[in-house]
């Protein structure tokens, strides 16, 4: 089954005017609602950045509305520079917010989630890329909240084992490392530091030394890929035992990124998802024009699944 996408559509090299109007199925409502207020407030007060706001996610309104955030650490300036991506890239010189990791768990239990994502932005400038800083935010979230589940989406820390390792040890439920786009795209798209190799290498890491923590990775479209080279993507996360896949609408957040090759109708993104499930067998595919890394639809999958995966673990 090949899902209907356009194989002669323009590419990066040669692209579909800026800015180009959405179509309606893009629209999304302004977000409001207690809960939405009672977040933002929260984020700003304690001075925790949420990857909601700093990458200016379509999606904001129905996850925070419903108890949903995606916190993201370590600051909101990334050393790295990927061409599709909104968040401000610079040098941090190896500032960390030692608080962090308390002033986000005491966040999360104050809102008394269930499920927490956590991501984070790139810092080469730290000799460990940010490992142990992430393993504490972890640890001290499922410290304090006892029966969490937590989902981090890391950096891939240029390919070191070691400092992998490090975030894999404090046992979060589910690792995401987002793959982002097809192999011929990556550059561009991606960071020159980064690499469809090395974001592979990172994912099958955790198999090899966690087999019990859920492993996910997500793919843009719009870009100006091709079925084919979709399906293969599908097929190496498959081939390296990623088990979530997110799917979405690629969508240029400034004039400074790049700019959107086609907008996939919601028709196609369903076609993928029977792909991705029936066909490549992962375990769940949240896909849709306004589908991202961290959705709230892959979060409710994934908190039923885990839940179900604890009580059928036989008991020592």
């Amino acid at each position: 089954m090949t899902p209907p996408t356009a194989t002669d559509s323009p590419t990066l090299a040669n692209p579909a005017p800026r800015r180009a109007p959405k179509p309606p199925w893009l629209k999304v409502k302004l977000p409001s609602g207690e809960r939405y207020n009672w977040l933002k407030q929260q984020a700003k007060t304690h001075q925790i950045a949420t990857v909601c706001q700093e990458a200016q996610c379509p999606n904001i309104g129905e996850c925070w509305s419903g108890g949903t955030a995606t916190f993201m650490i370590m600051g909101d300036v990334c050393t790295r520079g990927c061409r599709f991506c909104a968040v401000k890239t610079g040098n941090p010189n190896g500032w960390l917010d030692a608080d962090e990791p308390d002033k986000l768990a005491n966040t999360v239990k104050q809102a008394g989630w269930q499920y927490v994502v956590i991501t984070t932005v790139d810092r080469d400038d730290l000799p460990d890329g940010g490992a142990g800083h992430i393993a504490a935010c972890i640890s001290r979230v499922k410290e304090i909240n006892p029966g969490i589940l937590v989902e981090v989406l890391i950096p891939d820390f240029a390919g070191d084992r070691a400092a992998m390792q490090t975030v894999i040890d404090a046992n979060p439920d589910v690792i995401a490392q987002n793959i982002e786009t097809v192999e011929r795209l990556t550059h561009p798209v991606r960071d020159r530091r980064a690499g469809y190799q090395q974001t592979l290498h990172c994912l099958v890491q955790v198999k090899e030394t966690a087999p019990h923590i859920i492993t996910k990775s997500s793919i843009m479209l719009g870009l100006g890929e091709t079925a084919t080279e979709i399906t293969q993507c599908m097929a190496d996360l498959r081939a390296h035992n990623v088990q979530i896949l997110t799917l979405g609408q690629y969508l240029q957040p400034s004039p400074k990124q790049l700019p959107v090759v086609e907008y996939v109708t919601p028709e196609a993104f369903d076609a993928w998802a029977r792909v991705a499930e029936d066909t490549m067998g992962f375990l769940f595919c949240a896909s849709g024009p306004l589908v991202r890394s961290s959705y709230r639809a892959g979060e409710l999958f994934l908190t039923r699944y885990l839940n179900k995966q604890k009580r059928v673990q036989p008991t020592s």
